[in-house]
């Protein structure tokens, strides 16, 4: 039998990937379908900002009163309304629900983060095994089965604008105009992009409200909630709301927190170009909104299977060569792309950078995530709140700028930032070598516990002893 902890591990997973099938496959066309005026990006940076305003208090309130379940499907519902929003695309309808979304977007990942957090220090103290390590592993059992949501959600996205009748061939001097050009983005965008039949955007979208309602259900059945205890001391002993209000801005006095913001921004950065930009200039551009889905698929899967080797690997390895590996690729896309020309001749490269760039991705998620989850094992909500936080602030900065600067110099920016980031990363680690932050052991499982010594090696799957 499986442990509980891991039982744990795989409804999350499950559930994210449902839901993110949905936003992420509604993400990667904004920059394309929903293309007048920027409605689409501008769509993004307020879910985004939104994020950033909810960052600074919403996780710690959330999380300390509800529990990581609750809060978990509580903002599960702000993702769905996201996908009402796109089923009639306009102003008074995607800015909204977008607000909506970003509200809930940061008590969401900062519950997950710290529902595994707490599951791997669990799972180490009952096994004898480093918390860190267990914690890794989890974190790459999640983003294993988190990021093939970019397949499913593009997947259905291409087979359903497949079957749209009003392709056209991108005529040549049009093709110009493709990748990091001197053309004016908003001439490329408007010119190459044609949006596909409202019948099969109302199909897409439905689909994806479908597998959204069902995330929603899968975690409020099968997830357990594992920090009912702490939450219910929490409410009997209340802290002072602005002790709990300000607990994100306080994390901010720990110099290696302030050292790691241009390593999480720059994940913001790096997923921003590749969903808004890559997207729309390389591949929309020079062979249709169609071909969307397929690149992001190579994003995805490689991702996927990238995940679950790192987070197994870092055991062996550790993290910095593991973040030296990602800088390096994606040095090497961003060198390429400032001089590659896309042409429909050439299709397989294509889906050749999306995958280098699903590397990359699959060891920021991990690796940064986890790096949160060592370093402060006793601010955990704050400090995926400031992760969420500072990434967000990321992704609205670049999406702030698609529509008035050209692709090379945001690639040049995303160079800047990388570059920043090769340099401020390797102080803390340094720090962590000299100095490890010791690990505490989690309470919410003692009963859990006593059970399992009692049987042995035997684990069950049961949210009390048989």
């Amino acid at each position: 039998m499986i442990s509980r902890n891991f039982k744990n591990v795989l409804v999350v997973s499950i559930g994210f990937l449902s839901l993110f099938t949905a936003f992420g496959g509604l993400q990667s066309l904004q920059s394309s379908l929903n293309a007048e005026e920027g409605m689409g990006v501008a769509s993004l940076s307020v879910i985004y900002a939104s994020i950033i305003i909810s960052s600074m208090f919403l996780p710690p309130l959330l999380i300390k009163n509800l529990g990581c379940k609750w809060t978990i499907v509580v903002s599960m519902a702000c993702y769905v309304s996201y996908s009402f929003g796109n089923l009639y695309p306009g102003w008074y309808t995607l800015i909204p629900t977008s607000a909506i979304l970003g509200l809930g977007g940061s008590p969401l990942w900062s519950a997950k983060c710290t529902y595994l957090t707490i599951s791997g220090n669990l799972q180490g103290s009952i096994e004898n095994k480093k918390g860190s390590d267990v914690i890794n592993t989890y974190f790459g059992i999640f983003f294993f089965i988190f990021q093939s949501s970019a397949v499913w959600g593009n997947l259905m996205s291409s087979l359903i604008f497949g079957q749209a009748g009003n392709i056209t061939v991108i005529p040549e001097e049009m093709l110009q105009c493709c990748g990091a050009s001197v053309c004016d983005d908003v001439l490329t965008s408007n010119s190459t992009t044609t949006k596909p039949e409202h019948e099969l955007v109302l199909t897409l979208v439905g689909c994806y409200i479908g597998v959204g309602l069902l995330a929603m259900i899968i975690v409020a059945v099968f997830l357990d909630n594992i920090d009912h205890e702490q939450t219910s001391r929490f409410r009997e002993n209340r802290e002072p709301f602005c002790h709990t209000f300000l607990a994100t801005f306080r994390l901010l006095k720990d110099r290696r927190l302030l050292i790691l913001i241009p390593l999480t921004m720059y994940s913001g950065f790096e997923q921003s170009f590749l969903s808004g930009e890559y997207t729309k200039n390389y591949v929309t551009c020079a062979l249709g909104i169609h071909y969307v889905g397929f690149a992001m698929i190579c994003f995805g899967a490689t991702n996927s299977v990238c995940s679950i080797a790192f987070g197994r690997l870092a055991e062996y390895t550790g993290r910095a060569p593991l973040f030296f590996l990602a800088a390096l690729s994606n040095l090497s896309c961003i060198v390429a792309l400032l001089y590659w020309r896309p042409h429909p001749e050439q299709l397989g490269v294509f889906f050749v950078f999306p995958a280098l760039w699903g590397m990359a991705d699959a060891i920021w998620q991990t690796q940064t995530n986890a790096l949160y989850g060592v370093l402060f094992p006793r601010t955990k909500e704050a400090a995926f709140a400031n992760y969420r936080m500072w990434e967000s602030l990321g992704f609205v900065i670049a999406f702030a700028y698609s529509t008035f600067i050209s692709v090379e110099i945001k690639l040049y920016i995303l160079l800047t930032v990388l570059l920043l980031t090769a340099v401020t990363y390797p102080i803390v680690e340094y720090g962590e070598r000299k100095n490890p932050t010791p690990p505490i052991e989690e309470e919410v499982h003692s009963k859990d516990k006593e059970a399992n010594h009692k049987i042995g090696s035997t684990f069950i799957i049961a949210e009390s002893s048989l």
